[in-house]
């Protein structure tokens, strides 16, 4: 049905007579000569309906309406002087048609194609149509290219492409399974993989040294912006490796993606330990773009006589106060501004917010009074203020101070727009703890198969829970956790200490993981590896607002599918055939 792809038809091609084949993108009637811009997968090209030329043709043009599909056959020809369009890669040529099939029609269209403003929900519902667009097949191209970058990196480092099942067993790995009904084994259920953690590792134990697989997974949690009930993550493991082994190959892989999609980034990554990220910009996962990072001033607040500073103040364990410089920030905001951004950090369970303005004549501010001279000073050197800065400050709680000023420390930003846009900042976070205290439980940070610290002779050394170190490692691009991994327990009496510390019964990790347990005794080898968001990775390297965006057929916030309309009800009969019953939920 084609000659020639639209993108392949050039100034060479003069004289010739081509088939091209697409739809229509644009339709000109000039009172006589009909001009169709056609465009196939990837570039337009002008179809010029001369009725000297051709009147069966030029008739058939006149039914001609935006996004029917068609198929033209004609002679190419130079574009007149300064008809040219330097846009189009055929921006130079136009083709004569000699021939014109309305293969397809189409409906007026539910919305203009590229059209930024129309409703997610009707793009969706028609997402079929939202592919059409230039700007969806870019990155769909894109995608495909870091997918065949991935395979092909790995391959050449060893490693070897494994499918790991998509039905298997419900194990608690942080969030809900998506669960599925055996209609053989009536009132049992398989689970969708969160994840192909534990075969992966099991893969190592069968031998199999070097895995990795572009891994569908899916989870049952609340969305956003870049989460998806289903998504797809470059899955790798290896045998016999340290932390720095794992993180070359991960260098490497990241690398090559990038090159062959177009970017130069470094080949080696800027590190942080996961306090020092907490610390400064309140978060595991920090934008490194800008700069704004908090500083510790809770022991110059301690002096003070503003008794609830001073009460925060002694206990530097559990408690922090943070302060936040933001360079020429009191010539930026106004007095209301400022006052207003503790409306803001309120909404995260901050109390307040306090913030002083560097002057000419010194630092003003409504908490200045509650300082001596020497205090006040001391504030300015460790804040490095200028004049025309302002200084926020936050106290409370260790954790809930990270959180509200992390936040208004993206907030700032975002407002200043001090983010630069076609910029990749990568950054591994480090050292992260082996667990974290929920409402008196104990949850492991990244999952319970990481590789905590030990000493010489392999036993747990720590005095708080949450203070035990693990040998995980995330890797960040610009603010957002691109993947991560560990290295992996390989030995039943470990991994059995650590479910105890979870609050995980013998009995219930032989339900939930005997399999595994087991397969430690014959002889698991050292492991470690780690996970790549495929999803995220193109968000970010087309600078797509959403991960809906980079997924051919995404589902909504409410995890539905508006073109299939999928979740469904279904057949009585399925359900008998499944022992399930449909009871309506009612609200408590």
């Amino acid at each position: 049905m084609r000659t020639h792809y639209c993108a392949d038809v050039t100034e060479t091609n003069i004289g010739e007579t081509v088939t091209v084949s697409g739809w229509v993108s644009s339709r000109r009637d000039h009172g006589g000569l009909i001009f169709i811009d056609l465009r196939d997968k990837d570039e337009v090209v002008q179809v010029v309906c001369d009725p000297a030329d051709n009147a069966e043709a030029h008739k058939l043009a006149e039914e001609v309406r935006d996004q029917f599909v068609l198929i033209v056959t004609g002679k190419v020809r130079a574009r007149g002087e300064g008809l040219e369009n330097p846009k189009l890669k055929t921006g130079k040529i136009e083709i004569v048609a000699d021939k014109l099939i309305i293969e397809n029609r189409s409906l007026p269209m539910p919305f203009e194609l590229g059209d930024e403003k129309v409703n997610e929900e009707i793009k969706l519902k028609y997402r079929y149509l939202e592919l059409r667009t230039q700007k969806s097949y870019d990155i769909f191209k894109l995608r495909s290219k870091a997918t065949i970058a991935t395979r092909n990196t790995l391959d050449e480092l060893g490693f070897l492409e494994v499918e790991t099942p998509i039905i298997t067993k419900s194990t608690p790995e942080g969030a809900r399974d998506y669960l599925v009904p055996s209609r053989v084994h009536g009132g049992e259920f398989y689970a969708l993989p969160q994840s192909p953690q534990l075969f992966k590792q099991l893969l190592m134990v069968g031998g199999f040294d070097r895995y990795f697989q572009i891994a569908k997974c899916f989870r049952d949690e609340d969305l956003r912006a870049d989460r998806q009930p289903e998504f797809t993550q470059i899955d790798v493991e290896m045998s016999f490796c340290n932390q720095e082994d794992v993180i070359g190959v991960a260098e490497k892989l990241i690398h090559n993606i990038f090159d062959k999609c177009g970017f130069e980034i470094p080949t080696k990554f800027r590190r942080m330990d996961y306090m020092e990220a907490m610390e400064k910009y309140g978060t595991d996962k920090p934008d490194m773009r800008y700069d704004l990072a908090m500083v510790d001033v809770i022991d110059i607040f301690a002096r003070c006589d503003n008794e609830i500073f001073s009460n925060i103040a002694k206990d530097t364990k559990a408690n922090r106060i943070k302060a936040l410089k933001v360079p020429k920030g009191d010539e930026i905001f106004s007095k209301r501004q400022m006052k207003g951004f503790e409306d803001y950090v309120r909404k995260f369970g901050a109390s307040g917010l306090g913030y002083f303005q560097m002057k000419e004549d010194g630092l003003k501010g409504p908490l200045t009074k509650f300082f001596t001279d020497e205090d006040i000073q001391a504030i300015i050197e460790r804040c490095e203020l200028g004049v025309g800065d302002a200084v926020f400050f936050g106290a409370g709680n260790r954790k809930l101070v990270w959180d509200y000023m992390g936040r208004f420390r993206i907030y700032l930003a975002e407002i200043m727009e001090i983010i630069p846009e076609d910029k990749f900042e990568f950054l591994w976070v480090m050292n992260f703890p082996m667990f974290e205290v929920e409402d008196g439980k104990t949850k492991a940070m990244h999952h319970a198969f990481t590789m905590p610290e030990t000493d010489e002779n392999g036993k747990l050394v720590y005095d708080d829970i949450e203070d035990l170190k693990s040998v995980a490692y995330d890797i960040v691009l610009n603010g957002t956790e691109l993947g991560g991994g560990s290295i992996r327990i390989h030995k039943e009496d470990l991994q059995k200490e650590i479910f105890k510390l979870m609050g995980i019964s013998d009995e219930e990790a032989q339900e939930k993981f005997g399999f595994l347990l087991e397969a430690f005794k014959y002889g698991a080898p050292p492991h470690g590896g780690f996970a790549l968001g495929l999803d995220r990775l193109i968000m970010l390297m087309t600078g797509a607002s959403s991960i809906r965006d980079v997924i051919a057929f995404p589902k909504t916030q409410k995890a539905q599918c508006l073109l299939t309309q999928a979740p469904s009800p279904v057949e009585p009969e399925q359900l008998n055939e499944l022992s399930l019953r449909v009871r309506k939920q009612i609200d408590a």
